[in-house]
């Protein structure tokens, strides 16, 4: 169970990542990444993101990308949040894939 300090820098992260996807995202045309989820570990030093891609099919593709720019992405959002925190948590990143397993169960279910 997470704390409350926990929690709102968990939201502070979480804003500021999807702001940095929103910008990077507006070059490449038809695709979208949104930051649904983000765990903070108890010492602040790791952050959990979860994502979801649209379109899901490249979601292994700009995964790897991401993965691969995380140092970028790092340097970002410590010049967004220099100011509340005091060390920048390591990212990482992963699939949330809880929108395609719903629209699964609904297909199912319509059967």
């Amino acid at each position: 169970m997470q704390e409350t300090r926990q929690n709102k820098i968990a939201r502070l992260l979480q804003k500021e990542l999807s702001l940095i996807f929103q910008q990077q995202t507006r070059a490449t045309h038809g695709t979208m990444v949104s930051v649904t989820r983000v765990k903070i570990s108890p010492d602040l030093s790791i952050c959990t993101a979860y994502l979801s891609i649209f379109p899901s099919e490249k979601g292994e593709e700009i995964l790897t990308n991401i993965n691969a720019n995380s140092k970028s992405i790092r340097y970002e959002l410590g010049t967004r949040v220099r100011n509340q925190l005091r060390i920048i948590p390591e990212l990482r990143f992963f699939i949330d894939d809880s929108l395609d397993y719903i629209e699964r169960i609904d297909e199912l279910l319509k059967k």
